[in-house]
């Protein structure tokens, strides 16, 4: 059973460096309250990682 994560965007990218505003756009979001569901990898934790400040992270369980 793979976990899977909901990211959310909760804040704008605008006035952030741009390797913020890339790793945003990696995640598949680009505008507050958007979401994307990712496999729990360490890629994806990395990037998480790197703009935490921007996002909400919940776990899923895939049943």
């Amino acid at each position: 059973m793979a976990k899977k994560l909901k990211i959310t965007q909760i804040r704008s990218i605008i006035d952030r460096p741009k390797r913020q505003k890339l790793t945003i756009e990696a995640l598949g979001l680009g505008r507050p309250n958007y979401f994307v569901i990712k496999n729990d990898t360490p890629q994806i934790r990395g990037m998480i990682r790197k703009v935490s400040h921007l996002l909400k992270v919940e776990e899923i369980n895939e049943n």
